[in-house]
């Protein structure tokens, strides 16, 4: 046991006992504040963010007061983590968990009693049980205890991200020692969140210090995850310097990910709830201590884990929520040098992550889990700067712009679209702020549904007067009125969409928009068929074939190919009428499977606010595109490229990018407009692009060009595609 410091030491300054004991010479942001509220006495509630120095909060203050200072701690490795580094500075920690025999547990009881202790990490399971409560009260009428430190506190709350119900059996705490100052300390928490932790663990007139939740050493990136994602990912830790943690959703994908790259020679080793205790901890001590580079892990990984020298943290899945996101990725550059955060997207792994929570056995559970989902979509997919996002999530507000996101280093074009703003919360100040995005989306465009006729919102001024925009880009405009703050929405698992004094600017036309819009917004054609909401789909209906598979002991593709699965994604039939006109479904077909696909595809269409069977309204409307109107900006391309201007010439003039200029001449062939594909593709490489075309027809483009190699570009495709068509 390492020697009692004793708290009757004099220093000239907290400043002076900082040194003393650790070795810096200033305190961070914050730290000062809480640590003199404690030595008071005083309640406290600390959010900041990893690396930014909450343990020595409590640390320095169980150096300078009476008593043993007890810290209760979610994790066996987080807590031994922590009494280790102080232990290493000479400081008198130690913990009690279940990994300890008999013997030691009995040697550290004892150790406490005898006031040899200054700080002591304990489970809530095991603080709370009567063997715990016992020692508390031995301690109190002997040496004291200083203060009970909660760490996570997020978990108390089942608004947080890592909810753990025993952490409510905390609240005892307040009622059997109420003389003793409590402080809650977390990473991430919402002003929600705040207050549940405040309102669980019984704070009295707490001080609140929330730090700027702003890592400015990170980089933050979205990538989409495509069939060579592995590849990519593998290229990308060649080229990073350093440890880094690559997290994945189930055990299986970890195990997987994690022989892959030992195969391909890189230092790797996996972490999940699946291998034995002693593994988990021999893998996370090798990964700690440099004997390995890469931790392949489940998001039980790294919580708390004190290695400041983390370059990057990629997410391979989608995290299931913002805070939890944060935190995960926080892991990375906690010494403040400049790491890396990757998140790859797929739209299938968002289908798993949503069947994750249909297993959730409480409705209420699944609502909350589900709109935090939606809200991870919604980050992952913005065009804003993602720090903005993250940031408003938390309640702060960023001034400018990071310029360490992917979206700031390479940023989507801004449109003003003040007036769709305007119509955007005008319709929800009539829908008397009570419902939600989908909802006002409906009302915009127009819909029929029978709750907008329930409700007579078909009647409202702002009914309909948003047929001009597609759903996605209304809901392009909601998400980028969200993130900057121009609209408010709740988070009580139920997104109703809220007025602020911004709102109200907007309709004064006392403020203007600027949205950040992608191409496949401004330019993409209107038939591509790998949209967000047909992968989507796609991979439930795949979920949905295998189940009906293995009930009748048949491979898959025997109840539809995929083909099929496809055209079902593309045009959402809800109907058996409609069902019958997909490609491979006959009589038989349409009576064994036609309802229970259908259904299926219906609740898709509802939970997400999607219009049904878009390919049937493309078909009762021949010619809709041809008659599509042709933009200035895109007769301003035709003009320069009438004038001998070649695509990158005619970028460079107008300061696009060459995609944005081939995407207008797309859609200037698909019209009519004379445009000589000589200029713009080799005829060798049109031969090429032609053949394969007629080989796999309406197959997505990332198909075509896989087929026809990386010399070939995604412009020059559909360059080609459209003369064809056209």
């Amino acid at each position: 046991m390492v020697e009692k410091t004793s708290p009757t030491q004099v220093f000239p300054s907290l400043e002076g006992a900082l040194k003393h004991f650790f070795g810096y010479d200033q305190f961070r942001p914050g730290q000062r504040r809480v640590i003199e509220a404690v030595l008071k006495n005083q309640d406290a509630l600390v959010i900041m963010p990893t690396g930014g120095g909450k343990s020595l909060c409590y640390q320095l203050p169980a150096l300078l007061k009476l008593g043993v200072m007890v810290v209760v701690s979610p994790l066996i490795a987080l807590m031994q983590d922590q009494v280790d580094s102080l232990q290493d500075n000479g400081i008198a920690a130690t913990c009690l968990n279940s990994a300890l025999d008999y013997d030691t547990l009995c040697q550290r009881e004892a150790a406490l009693r005898a006031g040899q202790v200054n700080l002591l990490y304990v489970s809530p399971e095991r603080l709370m049980r009567p063997g715990g409560v016992q020692l508390l009260e031995h301690l109190m009428q002997t040496v004291g205890v200083s203060g009970f430190a909660i760490d996570e506190a997020h978990c108390v709350s089942e608004w947080g991200h890592d909810f753990r119900p025993e952490y409510r059996q905390l609240s005892t705490l307040r009622e059997r020692f109420p003389q003793v100052a409590v402080i809650a300390l977390t990473a991430t928490a919402t002003e929600r969140v705040r207050q549940d932790i405040a309102q669980q663990l019984r704070l009295r007139d707490p001080l609140i210090q929330v730090s700027s939740f702003n890592r400015a050493n990170l980089f933050y990136e979205v990538r989409p995850k495509g069939r060579d994602s592995y590849q990519t990912l593998r290229q990308q830790v060649k080229q990073h310097q350093g440890s880094g943690i690559i997290y994945c959703l189930s055990r299986k994908r970890v195990d997987e990910l994690a022989q892959r790259l030992t195969v391909d020679g890189e230092s790797v080793l996996p972490y999940h709830a699946g291998l034995s205790d002693q593994v988990r901890r021999d893998n996370q001590t090798r990964f700690i201590r440099d004997d390995v580079r890469l931790m392949v892990a489940t998001v039980a990984f790294g919580m708390g884990i004190n290695k400041p020298d983390v370059r990057f943290v990629i997410h391979y899945d989608i995290p299931r929520n913002i805070e939890g996101y944060y935190q995960e990725s926080g892991r990375a550059g906690r010494d403040g040098e400049p790491a890396h955060c990757t998140l790859y997207l797929a739209y299938g792994d968002v289908a798993t992550a949503d069947y994750l929570i249909s297993q959730k056995p409480d409705a209420e559970e699944q609502r909350i889990a589900r709109q935090q989902l939606r809200q991870m979509v919604d980050y992952a997919e913005a065009t804003v700067c993602r720090r903005q996002v993250q940031l408003s999530y938390f309640g702060e507000t960023l001034n400018g712009l990071c310029h360490q996101c992917d979206n700031c280093i390479n940023p989507p074009p801004l449109e003003d679209w003040t007036i769709e703003a305007q119509k955007f919360l005008s319709c929800v100040a009539r829908c008397q702020e009570r419902f939600g995005m989908t909802h006002i989306i409906d009302v915009l465009r127009g819909s029929k549904k029978q709750k907008i006729l329930d409700l007579k919102h078909d009647r409202l001024s702002t009914h309909g007067i948003g047929k001009d925009r597609s759903v996605d880009e209304w809901r392009l405009l909601g998400r980028s009125l969200l993130h900057q703050r121009l609209v408010d929405e709740t988070t009580d698992g139920y997104p109703v969409l809220k007025l602020n004094a911004a709102s109200w600017q907007i309709l004064r036309q006392q403020l203007p928009v600027q949205v950040a819009v992608a191409q496949r917004f401004a330019d993409a054609p209107s038939e591509m068929v790998d949209r967000p909401e047909v992968a989507q789909l796609l991979s439930i209906l795949k979920t949905l074939r295998k189940q009906l598979a293995d009930q009748q002991s048949v491979p898959p593709y025997v109840v539809f190919p995929e083909s099929a699965l496809r055209q079902m994604a593309q045009t959402r039939p809800q109907t058996l009428e409609s069902f019958s006109q997909v490609s491979g479904v006959g009589r038989r077909k349409l009576d064994q499977y036609g309802q229970v696909f259908t259904d299926r595809i219906r609740q898709f269409c509802a939970d997400y606010g999607l219009e049904s069977d878009p390919g049937a309204a493309r078909r009762s409307r021949p010619g809709r595109e041809r008659h599509q109107r042709v933009g200035d900006t895109h007769r301003h391309t035709l003009a320069l490229y009438h004038q001998g201007l070649s695509v990158e010439a005619i970028a460079s003039q107008r300061g696009l990018r060459p995609s944005t200029i081939a995407s207008h001449l797309e859609r200037l062939i698909r019209q009519g407009e004379t445009v000589d594909l000589d200029r713009l593709v080799a005829p060798e490489d049109q031969r090429a692009i032609q053949a394969v075309l007629t080989e796999m027809g309406d197959s997505s483009l990332t198909d075509i060009r896989d087929r026809l190699g990386p010399t070939y570009s995604y412009e020059a495709i559909r360059l080609v595609r459209a003369c064809q068509r056209a």
